[in-house]
């Protein structure tokens, strides 16, 4: 017999749950909870969990469209892409358990969001990640890095999957809270998707992969709450992983689909054994059984609320047809995997829990979930701020030396030390690498491919948030349409600070009114997310960071268009209308020290009439290279695409207005193409037929980049600045651009 605490109003506080949500429960059921189904409430109705802060306002949001097969809701969203195929993928965050033990818990994130992808039966193909640190000077940040690059590249090169793309950045508003953001594309057959609601009644739910043990209990509760100054105390709430496990376990799971025996399978992830039996259940409109005694673990004496909270990795839930079971099993036992039958669906819309035969839960099993709490909090509009006059805004430094500056700053510079730790041609379709604008890899044999991509502007989000996710949206839009891909669908990780002050709550919610505009206006539907809220420590919250993963088709991976100049003699093009806005860009944050300003509106009419041109030219092979100008604007795009070559150029003109503000404004809307000297004027006059604003630059040659009005610049040069800033700075070295942040 076991003993459990009795309930007091301190142990409901340190379950997360206020009184009244407390009181609540007690209404729900008719007495007072046990210590265990205290601990499930406290799984099923925290914020990672339940979005009680947040479901009010995704609703909002456009989820569908003609190739939309499963939105929101499930493991993972499912697109379309033809020929009988399907694209499953999903984005989550780990950003508490990376912060407090970076390794795991950047390994354990992926290793999660792997499971979400082939627990409805697609092989993944690849990954991606968004990344957000402290300031460089801060004492933590080097630290945190190296083990968060280490987790993703130990786990996702272990596992076997190529990480293809990523964003990594840095700002002191994440001092306290950094992110990480992992995704996982996964390719199926339309015909055989898994859902994760159940069905029959007396059918066996059986447990399958690796054992439970004591790691990660309430790693979903705090995930839901801010950091005060107990980080480190918190580190036992991170889960530990093995991704060689995973990797049986994948193979494990994709063989049993095939058998005919799976009704319905769930990842055990945030809440582990309590979320993925209830969420099945309650899908499926019935009751679960559970007999803990059968859970085969790694640790004694295990309790049955640690049992019913681990996070132990590496687990799935299923509902088996009964007369495969001897088949199911022999399949995981083949793998090396555990394999226990540990309860059965019921009749009784219940949520029965044993231990030892004893009842140690015993509830209505959906309202766990839809009784959970729902709030509008309160929320303030961002005040709007002024447009900064690039007249008015005269340059402190020259614009070479602002442009050498800018390569070498931490957001800018390049990432190749990170994503060189990562194994991201492994499985042999990795047709544009990470390093560019999106990443392509190639469909089985082709000649199809996906586009991917992970891209926001969390500055932008601060000072305008309907802006911000707009054009956080709009982004990821224009690097899949760079490469030559169909933009199809979206999925989403919400970083936000406390929902509980209005300031941080009305960032959320103008930031997905933002999101929701330009996926309606693009036909860029989200089909799968995440929420991570409480991103604060101590009062101070982080920068309001909607992460958008976007999906795209090419239908041809032999026409993908590469970011670096091709050749010598091309003409180069700027597409789009440049005004030189200044406001919240990275010029005037680096080379100013100002954050200040309205951020470039987006006009998402124009984002659609010009990319759509854009990728014309792409696909029908008449643009070499493209590159779409985000921070940095046209200067940094140049020196990027010049990098990427080794080859230099000369741009004989540019557009009218203060120069540093044509170089470095960051209008939206716009791309380079470089294309073949005799077919520019052709192109332009497309462009003018179809009301694309459009200019030749200049020429691609030489070994520099030489700009009207200053001195040129050895590509060579350009590339020191901005390939060693993070080597450098990771070995020790603070170079010019970290060393101002």
């Amino acid at each position: 017999m076991q003993t459990e605490p009795a309930i007091t109003s301190e142990l409901v506080a340190a379950h997360g749950l206020k009184p009244d949500e407390y009181e609540r429960i007690v209404g729900l059921i008719g007495r007072a909870p046990t210590f265990t189904e205290l601990g499930i409430f406290s799984a099923m109705w925290n914020e990672h969990c339940s979005y009680k802060s947040s479901r009010i306002h995704l609703r909002k949001l456009p989820t569908s469209a003609p190739w939309v097969i499963q939105g929101p809701g499930e493991n993972a969203g499912v697109i379309d892409i033809g020929d009988g195929q399907v694209c499953i993928f999903k984005m989550e965050s780990h950003n508490h358990p990376s912060f407090i033990e970076p390794y795991q818990g950047a390994a354990t994130g992926v290793g999660g969001i792997l499971r979400d992808v082939f627990t409805m039966g697609a092989r993944p193909i690849a990954c991606l990640n968004l990344l957000r640190f402290g300031s460089p000077t801060h004492s933590k940040t080097r630290h945190l890095v190296a083990g968060v690059v280490a987790g993703i590249g130990g786990y996702g090169n272990s596992f076997g999957v190529p990480t293809v793309g990523g964003s990594t950045g840095f700002h002191r508003a994440y001092d306290g809270n950094i992110l990480v953001n992992a995704m996982a594309v996964g390719l199926a057959r339309r015909d055989e998707i898994f859902y994760a609601k159940a069905s029959g009644i007396g059918n066996p739910i059986v447990y399958l992969g690796s054992k439970t043990g004591r790691d990660g209990i309430h790693g979903a509760t705090m995930a839901s709450a801010s950091f005060e100054a107990d980080a480190e105390e918190k580190r036992p709430t991170v889960q530990v992983g093995d991704p060689f496990s995973e990797k049986l376990l994948l193979e494990a799971c994709l063989e049993l689909m095939k058998s005919g025996a799976v009704i319905a399978i769930q990842d055990m992830g945030a809440a582990g054994l309590t979320s993925s039996a209830v969420e099945m259940g309650a899908k499926g409109n019935l009751g679960i059984e559970l007999d803990l005694d059968r859970i085969p673990c790694r640790e004694i004496g295990m309790t049955a609320y640690e049992m019913m909270l681990s996070e132990s990795q590496e687990r799935m839930l299923m509902v088996l047809t009964p007369a495969k079971e001897k088949e199911a099993e022999a399949i995981f036992r083949k793998w090396g995997l555990d394999f226990a039958v540990i309860g059965k669906t019921t009749d009784t819309l219940r949520f029965v829990v044993r231990r030892h035969g004893e009842i140690m839960a015993d509830l209505p099993i959906k309202e766990l979930g839809d009784e959970a709490p729902l709030y509008d909090r309160p929320h303030l509009t961002t005040p709007k701020r002024p447009k900064i006059d690039p007249v008015a805004t005269p340059a402190p430094v020259s614009n070479d030396e602002a442009l050498l500056r800018l390569l070498g700053s931490p957001d800018i510079c390049s990432k190749r030390w990170v994503w060189e730790q990562y194994d991201h041609l492994i499985l042999g379709n990795t047709i544009i690498a990470p390093g560019g604008d999106a990443a392509v890899v190639r469909i089985e044999d082709g000649p199809k491919g996906l586009a991917l991509t992970t891209d926001v502007n969390a500055r932008y989000c601060a000072a305008d948030p309907v802006e911000g996710g707009k054009q956080a949206v709009a982004e990821a839009w224009r690097n899949i349409t760079a490469v030559g891909g169909r933009p199809l669908a979206v999925t989403d990780n919400l970083n936000f600070g406390n929902p509980e002050r209005p300031e941080s709550m009305g960032q959320f919610v103008g930031c997905l009114e933002g999101v929701g505009e330009a996926c309606r206006a693009l036909d860029f539907p989200i089909v799968s997310g995440n929420v991570s809220l409480y991103n604060e420590t101590q009062g101070a919250g982080i920068l309001p960071t909607p992460a958008i993963g976007g999906v795209g088709v090419v239908d041809d991976v032999k026409t993908a268009c590469g970011a670096g100049f091709r050749m010598a003699g091309e003409a180069i093009l700027l597409i789009g209308e440049t005004e030189g806005w200044l406001g919240q860009s990275a010029w005037l944050a680096l080379i100013c020290g100002r954050e200040e300003g309205a951020p470039p509106p987006v006009n998402l009419a124009v984002e659609r009439r010009n990319g759509d041109f854009v990728r014309s030219l792409v696909v029908d092979r008449r643009a070499s290279a493209v590159h779409d100008l985000s921070e940095g604007g046209l200067g940094v795009a140049l020196a990027e695409m010049a990098i990427a070559s080794g080859l230099g150029a000369e741009i004989a003109a540019l557009p009218e207005g203060p120069a540093h503000a044509v170089l470095f404004g960051e209008d939206q809307a716009r791309y380079l193409v470089t294309c073949a000297a005799d077919s520019a004027d052709a192109i332009l006059k497309q462009a003018a037929d179809a009301g694309v604003p459009a200019r030749r630059l200049g020429m691609t040659g030489g070994d520099s980049l030489r700009l009207p009005g200053e001195q040129p610049i050895l590509v060579s040069i350009l590339r020191t600045a901005y390939e060693t800033a993070l080597p450098s700075y990771m070995a020790g070295g603070t170079p010019d651009g970290f060393a101002n942040q």
